[in-house]
C-alpha cells in the first residue's frame, strides 16, 4: 500500500513538473541563441522572491500544463531576480515601474513588448500572443 502511494505521489509529482512553463537557466546572451537555434522568441520573467504577485503568477499561471505547452511552443523562457545582478541590469534597462515584468524580444534582441504585473493565466496568454504578432517576418 505505502508503495502505491508512493508511486502515485512520483507519478503526480512528474507530471506537475513536466506541465509547466521551463525556464532556462543561461545568460541573456546564450537565450537569444537557443532562441535563433530553435526558431522562438525570447521571454523573460523579471521577479523578486519577495514580491506576492511573483509567487502567484508562479503558483498560478506558470504551474499550468497549458501554459507550459503554450510557452514551450513560441519561447525560450528564462527567469531573473531583481535582486541579483543580472536581474537588476535587465530592470534597469528594461523595466519601468514594479515587477513582475516580462519581457518579449525576437532573436535579434529586438524589444517585442513588455507585460506588467500579474494577471490570470488566459488574459497573459492573450497579451503574450499580441506582443509575438509584433514580430517581423523572417527574410
Amino acid at each position: 500500500m505505502k508503495k502505491s502511494l508512493f508511486t502515485l505521489a512520483f507519478l503526480f509529482a512528474v507530471g506537475v513538473l513536466h506541465a509547466q512553463v521551463k525556464f532556462e537557466d543561461k545568460s541573456p546572451d546564450a537565450l537569444h541563441e537557443l532562441a535563433t537555434k530553435q526558431g522562438k522568441l525570447v521571454f523573460i520573467d523579471l521577479y523578486a522572491s519577495w514580491c506576492p504577485p511573483c509567487r502567484m503568477m508562479e503558483r498560478q499561471v506558470f504551474s499550468r500544463k497549458d501554459v507550459g505547452e503554450f510557452m514551450d511552443q513560441r519561447f525560450v523562457a528564462a527567469k531573473f531576480d531583481t535582486d541579483k545582478p543580472t536581474g537588476k541590469e535587465l530592470m534597469k534597462r528594461y523595466g519601468k515601474g514594479s515587477i513582475p515584468l516580462y519581457l518579449v524580444f525576437d532573436t535579434q534582441g529586438e524589444l517585442l513588448g513588455r507585460i506588467q504585473g500579474a494577471a490570470d493565466a488566459e488574459t497573459f496568454m492573450e497579451d503574450l500572443r499580441t506582443i509575438a504578432s509584433r514580430q517581423k517576418p523572417a527574410k
